[in-house]
């Protein structure tokens, strides 16, 4: 069988590759990998944890950049396109790169069944063991201890925040899914966990498989008022930083992880004061509380689970006061999304829920009945105070909510990477 020639058909062929779409354990992709025979001469940073990683992984690679480093950068899920997911120096690989990394792992791979999230990491550590870069970094997909990017040995393992999502996979408690996440974690290496209170399971892996634990609060943690905050590890203070670019209450646990990582790193990877505040100043993140130019405002946040959702309310609470919130929201629908609602119910108006385009989404009409039990009535209909209504696609409740909120009002677009980007694409087609 031929390999496909355009990377959408590459991306058909790799849906269908395997029978499950989500194969916990790493036996198939070790057995590659090492056919691959691939190792990597410059640090390789792992990043895991519930929420954060994406931010955590951005303010990585944009503070490596500035300090001349050539830098790779791995994460998933994509917003609008599958090339998001493989950057180098900054920039998103393209279609003929990822085509020829994926014909290169197809004539290793032999009769190995690899799923669609196997395949494209493999693909994506040859890219970058090809490109001959001074750092890598991985997003873990799901969990951390069966998770394809685990079959990598981390010099430095970063947990941004342990907190209950994927139960069907990682367990239903916070212990359960500290120790899957810690599985990143290797004897000898850097270990770092971001969460203020982690769990038990995770100190416990770390210290028995002697990994070098940094915990926040012993060995790293940060101090700040209005203007700027300081840094400080086990041997190094940065003071008198700016504020990352990316908005919100948890980034400054997430830049303390990225800065703890670049103190263990110091030897190999060096990095200046003013390469810091340039790279936390210029990161940049789609839909992580992503605030848009205009009125009304538009904030697009990927929250889709409790933990984000209670962030997310804490983020709208520290803006300036708007009459109405709408909200745009679709959900998978294997997520809390209850805990969700819970969250947000207080600071939510009108209520556009969606559909979303996969089989495993939430209609809008079981959405709508979770928001109907949570605020024990059904708003009546007409009412300018609040409302609850349902639409095919987030397009179409993005527009729904544009043509009713006046221009000091905002609209808040969360739940699911899906939602946030069916908004971005609806929004790209009006501007062009």
């Amino acid at each position: 069988m031929e390999n496909p020639k355009t990377l959408a058909d590459w991306l058909i062929r790799l849906e269908a590759l395997h029978p499950k779409a989500i194969d916990m354990g790493l036996d198939r992709v070790r057995e590659v990998k090492q056919a691959m025979d691939v190792q990597f001469a410059c640090p390789v940073i792992i990043v895991g944890g519930t929420n954060g990683k994406g931010s955590t992984c951005a303010m990585l690679e944009s503070i490596l950049l500035r300090a001349g480093y050539r830098v790779g950068l791995y994460t998933s899920p994509h917003l609008l396109h599958f090339n998001e997911r493989m950057r180098v120096n900054g920039a998103s690989c393209t279609d003929q790169e990822l085509i020829a990394a994926f014909d290169k792992l197809e004539a290793i791979r032999g009769d190995v069944s690899l799923s669609y999230f196997e395949f494209t990491t493999l693909a994506a550590i040859q890219l970058f063991a090809d490109a001959k870069l001074d750092a890598v970094i991985f997003e873990v997909g799901l969990g951390g201890r069966l998770d394809a990017v685990n079959v990598l040995d981390a010099d430095v393992a970063i947990v941004t925040s342990v907190d209950i999502d994927h139960t069907e996979y990682l367990g239903d408690t916070r212990e359960k899914i500290g120790f899957e996440k810690a599985g990143i974690f290797r004897s000898g290496q850097t270990a770092i966990c971001g969460d203020p209170v982690p769990p038990a399971s995770l100190v416990e892996h770390a210290e028995k498989i002697g990994a070098d634990l940094w915990l926040f609060n012993r060995d790293f943690n940060y101090s700040g008022d209005k203007q700027q905050w300081n840094f400080s590890g086990r041997g190094r203070r940065r003071n008198s930083l700016g504020y990352p670019s990316l908005r919100g209450a948890n980034q400054l646990l997430n830049a303390s992880s990225v800065l703890a990582a670049l103190e263990a790193l110091r030897l190999r990877l060096p990095v200046g004061a003013q390469e810091v505040r340039t790279g936390l100043a210029l990161v940049d993140l789609p839909g992580r509380f992503q605030v848009l130019p205009g009125q009304p405002t538009v904030i697009l946040d990927v929250a889709h689970n409790p933990h984000a959702a209670a962030t997310l309310a804490q983020n709208l609470d520290n803006m300036n006061f708007a009459p109405y919130t709408y909200a745009v929201f679709g959900a998978m629908q294997d997520k809390d999304i209850d805990g969700v609602i819970s969250h947000l119910k207080g600071r939510v108006d009108h209520w556009c829920v969606t559909d979303l385009p996969l089989p495993r989404a939430a209609s809008a009409a079981e959405i709508r009945d979770k928001l109907i039990s949570a605020y024990g009535e059904v708003p009546p209909a007409g009412d300018s105070e609040r409302s609850i209504q349902t639409f095919a696609s987030p397009a179409e409740a993005f527009a729904n909510a544009l043509s009713r909120a006046g221009e000091n009002d905002r609209i808040a677009v969360f739940g699911s990477f899906l939602t946030v980007a069916g908004v971005m694409e609806f929004r790209n087609s009006e501007h062009h």
